[in-house]
């Protein structure tokens, strides 16, 4: 059950108002690495909710939120942790929406948030490792653990009649645990995995690693890997040996430049990516599209979530103060309550101002459960004429 919002948050936002703030949010994501072609239009959903919000002029009695951009690389901790550092201590956040890959959003986790007390929501860190990482209540993700995601594509694959697969995985965080959850639902499910290969991004030739794959076999194999980096490398690299001509391609890898890259020389390929009919992300996409930036990926509705989340539980709190808001993210994102859909924020920040409950929907249809993280449903994708389509949802 949700908790009654207080009284007190109406009278702090009527106190704010003379004196309304400037609420810096940090967009902390990979603009440079291996999925690049990917975090413009993510940041962009982000952006599209703090420019909802501060042209409804109700947030903490008329606050403004401006989004401040730093670069997580996906893969350098090192790098991620310093940037995050800067958000908060130069800039001064009041939260993070980030950051993206598994590995740094670990690490910014343990290293900046916690140590600082400022929340962090992640649109696509999705390594089930996060669900028991050490976070003080201060980290939620709006994108389904792998957990899910493997169970989800085991069942994708045998339904299309694939009973054995080699599976390639880069050698990450994010990889390896995506990897372990799909071989062992496979298993669980009947299927056969002839053999699990970490692959390296950044080479110019997997000619190697495909030729060890081959020679295990497989109906199909799955490649676990970023779309702009070593996966679709191992898929040329396949394609070219006739190694294997069909691929199982979960999120990292859906993306407009694999349909750049291959075409229909996947046809009928298949995938998994976060998604859900039971709510609606064009306005958001629009909206990103407008802006220049290629809204065709994954988890642009997801970081629009995650931002307006932020913005709701500080709606909720009367405090932009993370101390404060925190404890009111699940509240805001869970029933009971009013449902409020992507593009409705002014209405929730005016009813949430009231008193009055709210069950945030948003674009991606939020559901936080456990340790806050996302119920998560799936869209199942196929290569058909060389596109990305949607088969069904999960």
């Amino acid at each position: 059950m949700k908790k009654l919002l207080m009284a007190s948050a109406a009278t702090a936002l009527m106190a704010g108002a003379a004196h309304a703030e400037d609420v810096k949010i940090g967009v902390i994501l990979g603009f440079t690495g291996p999925i690049e072609s990917l975090t413009p239009a993510m940041a962009g959903g982000a952006e599209v909710a703090m420019k909802e919000v501060t042209d409804s002029g109700k947030l903490l009695g008329g606050a403004t939120v401006t989004p401040v951009r730093a670069d997580s690389t996906c893969i350098d901790a090192g790098a991620a942790t310093a940037a995050a550092e800067r958000l908060i201590t130069s800039e001064g956040v009041k939260g993070i929406m980030g950051a993206d890959c598994s590995g740094v959003t670990g690490a910014v986790l343990a290293n900046v948030a916690v140590p600082n007390g400022v929340v962090m929501i992640s649109p696509s860190a999705t390594s089930p490792a996060l669900s028991s990482a050490e976070d003080n209540g201060l980290f939620f993700r709006t994108s389904p653990s792998d957990a899910r995601q493997g169970q989800v594509l085991a069942t994708v694959l045998m339904e299309r009649g694939f009973k054995s697969a080699a599976i390639t995985y880069t050698n990450n965080d994010y990889g390896k645990g995506l990897s372990d959850s799909i071989a062992a639902a496979f298993e669980a499910a009947g299927g056969e995995v002839t053999t699990i290969a970490a692959h390296e991004d950044g080479k110019a030739d997997y000619s190697a690693e495909v030729g060890a794959l081959a020679a295990a076999g497989g109906d199909i194999l799955i490649v676990a890997g970023y779309v702009d980096q070593g996966g679709p490398g191992v898929i040329r690299a396949a394609l070219d040996t006739g190694a294997f001509d069909t691929f199982a391609l979960p999120d990292g890898m859906i993306g407009s430049a694999l349909e750049e890259a291959f075409g229909d020389e996947i046809e009928g390929s298949i995938g998994t990516v976060p998604g859900s009919d039971a709510a609606d992300a064009s306005m958001v996409k629009e909206k990103v599209s407008a802006t220049g930036a290629d809204a065709s990926g994954p988890y642009v509705g997801e970081s629009y979530d995650a931002a307006a989340l932020i913005m709701l539980a500080m709606q909720a709190a009367g405090s932009s103060d993370p101390s404060a808001y925190s404890g009111k993210i699940m509240d805001v994102a869970n029933a009971p309550g009013e449902k409020i859909m992507a593009g409705e924020l002014d209405k929730a920040l005016e009813l949430i101002a009231a008193g009055t409950e709210i069950d945030y929907v948003g674009a991606t249809a939020v559901e936080l459960i456990g340790p806050g993280e996302a119920a998560g449903g799936y869209r199942e994708i196929v290569i058909e004429g060389g596109k990305i389509t949607t088969a069904q949802y999960r």
